[in-house]
């Protein structure tokens, strides 16, 4: 009786020992590696930035391509640059749960499904040689069917034509909502028009194909079969970020030359 509690309590002490080996192995290696996974996590968001801004060159490296584009701080509540946080380590999905950071949005006002908006965003200029711009690129998100996607639009110097847009983060099923990363679907973003002549927003994704010949079709692009409220959700956090509650501020400064 004795050797059987012995051996109970010596095979219960060797797997305790085990465990805490393999925790003490797994802690050491998540703390090792988080240098490499930020850098990944920030090599990925850059590539994305360039691809979407139609900047992106296989081949080579994205840390120098990646000069070309100067990251600038925008407050929200202002629509105007701002230097109160560093550009490049501002979070901005960290700050719009922070309630000291952020702003609480109305029902009227959420129509992305974001609920808090962050007071400050970090967007991405690419300038001319005389300084003025030429491509603004600028982060946006908003819940989909699933999942809330993280992306980015690329918008040309008029500030109203789409250079760019897609996501780099998104849990959308896979052959239906996740047909937003299909290239086909995002190319079709590529020069339209996202406010109409009274500088309202005027961008919808129509549920079946744009009609060549409608008036309004330079301001559509196509449903994503099957995935219609994946498709509402893209319209809508397209819609919020470039309107009131969004950018609409920061662009009517820039346009006037006052950001």
């Amino acid at each position: 009786m004795s050797s059987k509690k012995e051996s109970v309590v010596r095979t219960l002490t060797v797997a305790l020992l085990v465990c805490l080996v393999c925790s003490v192995v797994v802690s050491a290696a998540a703390v090792a590696l988080k240098p490499v996974q930020t850098t990944n996590r920030l090599q990925d968001k850059q590539r994305n930035i360039l691809q979407i801004a139609g900047l992106y060159e296989e081949g080579r490296s994205i840390q120098e391509q990646f000069q070309q584009i100067t990251p600038r701080l925008v407050d929200l509540r202002t629509g105007e640059f701002s230097d109160a946080q560093d550009p490049l380590t501002f979070d901005q999905q960290k700050a719009s749960k922070d309630p000291d950071m952020s702003q609480q949005l109305t029902g009227e006002q959420d129509i992305a499904s974001i609920r808090r908006r962050a007071d400050y965003s970090t967007v991405y200029v690419v300038e001319n040689p005389d300084g003025s711009i030429k491509t603004l690129i600028l982060p946006i998100h908003g819940y989909g069917l699933w999942s809330t996607l993280y992306g980015f639009m690329a918008l040309e110097s008029d500030l109203e034509t789409v250079v760019g847009l897609g996501f780099y983060q998104h849990a959308e099923t896979p052959g239906l909502g996740g047909e937003v990363d299909n290239p086909n679907w995002k190319a079709q973003w590529q020069g339209k028009v996202v406010y109409d002549e009274s500088g309202d927003v005027d961008i919808s994704v129509v549920k079946g194909s744009v009609d060549p010949n409608s008036p309004k079709a330079e301001h559509q692009v196509d449903g994503l079969a099957g995935a219609t409220l994946t498709s509402r959700g893209v319209e809508s956090l397209v819609r919020f970020w470039l309107g009131e509650d969004g950018f609409g501020p920061f662009l009517d400064h820039l346009r006037a030359g006052e950001a």
